[in-house]
């Protein structure tokens, strides 16, 4: 029989269920939410109230980021792994993210429409955030870190080539879909829980008052809404909220080819009274209902409705007993975790212990046998191990956590060169105006030019032509009628950074008939700009 103590952890509250099992039976042993201001302490009451100091802890990953790359079927399981690091590389890339602050876990699906690719549900966190949270159980045997939208699964009832949404309100909501028992989508939302509960905790000055208003809240359907206002001012808070998330799944519904059988209700907003006939408004052919746990029976001492509020907390601690995806657990195992089975030999003093099938029984009364000189001989290596391993688990715990800073530093680094990239934009931008500036000059030439010189409309039309084939990098730096007013011989002084630019400005006055007999020098570096010069009659 092995226990587990699950852990749902938001700003405020946390939600706690101790799950036990028992071959293929699963128990829950104690339960509930507590408000804390200081999360230490709340920590230790649970853990305390729940008698759980020496089992495993499982609790959430928070501020987790969901991706999704896709992938041929066919690649082997390296060649798939360096190609999903591939993504996240070109993810982090675009985003300006630093990838080497980040923790990643991945799962992977069918992708239903493409037979010849698999879909790569990618979860990442930041390595910090990780750290943080172990460094506040740093007390306790933490045994799985994992995101709520892939572990609220474990509580679910699938039937096969089933396909169903978990819509999971906690102080985010999560909308997770499931197609033939494997998870296939993970959605955060910003709304959630949180606003509502914010809301009614400043008006009412407590956040335990304001979650028992939310229980204590009913939605009337369409035909009893005039009952609505009456008798729950609050409901004003609650209801936006709900009817955005609502219309989000309706839109990832829409969105799908999948035909969904059944919408499901969990989380803190789910035991707000009628919500899934709320949400079954919304709905025409898939069925909506509350989650609950599919171990637990009816039972006239404790309310269904007290487990579903806590199902996050039972979905982590089932994870935490080997329910879910295994490899989503972002807790890396400890020296002492890898530690061969041989190893981790559970002595106890006075009671019988099963080994391999047999049984020992280990006493300090009278003289030691063999076995008990052997087996002292044995516990104590073993404690000597245990010492060693941990010294050296501590040492690389912080050598770790020196790391995880580096990591941090190097982020400080990349946004101080991101703001500098920024700096380098606005130079554009300002030379971009100056460029503005010159083609306003260039235009007042023309006025000037249209008034000044004999030839009226033949060297106008050639400078507005000449601004519509001039390239952007090239400048004109004078233009000149060498002939005199009746002449129709042009000379341009023209000068780039580039040579193809002022090649395709020659190419382009030939072309287009600007001007005709086109000839030009060759071109002269002079600092930065090459300049040439092009000369050309009017046509």
């Amino acid at each position: 029989m092995s226990s587990c103590l699950g852990l749902y952890i938001e700003n405020n509250v946390i939600k706690y269920a101790k799950v036990t099992k028992d071959r293929e039976l699963l128990k829950i042993e104690s339960f509930g939410v507590k408000f804390y201001e200081k999360i230490g302490e709340a920590i230790e009451q649970i853990v305390s109230e729940t008698y759980s100091y020496n089992i495993p802890i499982s609790i959430n990953l928070s501020e987790e980021i969901y991706n999704y790359f896709y992938m041929f079927s066919l690649l082997n399981k390296n060649d798939l792994k360096q190609a999903i690091d591939t993504e996240f590389d070109s993810y982090c890339y675009d985003k300006k993210l630093n990838k080497n602050a980040f923790e990643a876990r991945y799962a992977l699906s069918n992708e239903i429409d493409d037979k010849d690719k698999v879909k790569v549900i990618h979860v990442s966190s930041n390595k910090s955030s990780i750290s943080k949270t172990l460094q506040t159980f740093n007390d306790y045997k933490v045994s799985t870190i994992t995101p709520i939208g892939t572990s609220i699964a474990n509580i679910a009832s699938i039937k096969p080539k089933e396909n169903i949404i978990i819509v999971n309100i906690e102080e985010n909501t999560s909308i997770t879909s499931i197609i033939n028992q494997k998870i296939y989508n993970v959605e955060k939302l910003e709304e959630g829980s949180g606003d509502i509960l914010g809301k009614i905790a400043s008006k009412e000055n407590s956040y335990s008052k304001a979650y028992e208003i939310c229980k204590n809240s009913t939605i009337y359907t369409m035909e009893g809404k005039e009952l609505q206002d009456e008798e729950n001012e609050y409901l004003d808070y609650i209801m936006p909220t709900l009817y955005k998330i609502v219309t989000k799944v309706q839109e990832y519904v829409a969105s799908t080819t999948v035909k969904f059988e059944k919408i499901y209700l969990t989380g803190t907003m789910s035991v707000v009274n009628n919500i899934d006939l709320y949400f079954q408004e919304f709905f025409q052919t898939e069925k909506c209902e509350v989650l609950k746990p599919y171990f637990i029976t009816e039972s006239v001492k404790i309310n269904i409705k007290d487990y579903i509020e806590v199902n996050s907390a039972i979905a982590i601690a089932m994870q935490g007993l080997g329910y879910g995806i295994k490899n989503m657990n972002f807790k890396k195992p400890s020296l002492i975790d890898q530690l061969p089975d041989w190893l981790k030999i559970d002595v106890s003093l006075g009671k019988k212990e099963k080994k391999s099938g047999k049984k020992l029984n280990f006493s300090l009364k009278g003289k030691f046998d063999l076995t008990e000189k052997w087996l002292l001989r044995s516990a104590a290596g073993v404690l000597m191990l245990t010492i060693l391993f941990s010294g050296f688990s501590i040492y690389l715990n912080n050598r770790i956590n020196d790391k995880i800073v580096e990591a941090q530093e190097v982020s400080d680094y990349t946004d101080a060169q991101i703001a500098l990239a920024d700096s380098d934009i606005n130079e554009v931008k300002q030379k971009a105006n100056r460029y503005k500036e010159m083609e306003d000059n260039l235009r007042n030439i023309n006025d000037k030019i249209e008034n000044d010189l004999s030839l009226k409309n033949s060297i106008p039309n050639l400078l507005v032509e000449i601004m519509s084939a001039i390239p952007r990098q090239v400048q004109i730096t004078e233009i000149e009628n060498t002939a005199g007013s009746e002449g129709r011989h042009i000379v341009i002084n023209a000068q780039s950074r580039y040579y193809d630019e002022l090649g395709y400005f020659k190419a382009k006055l030939k072309e287009d008939r600007i001007l005709t007999n086109v000839v030009s020098t060759q071109g002269e570096k002079q600092g930065d700009f090459v300049k040439i010069v092009i000369e050309g009659d009017l046509p």
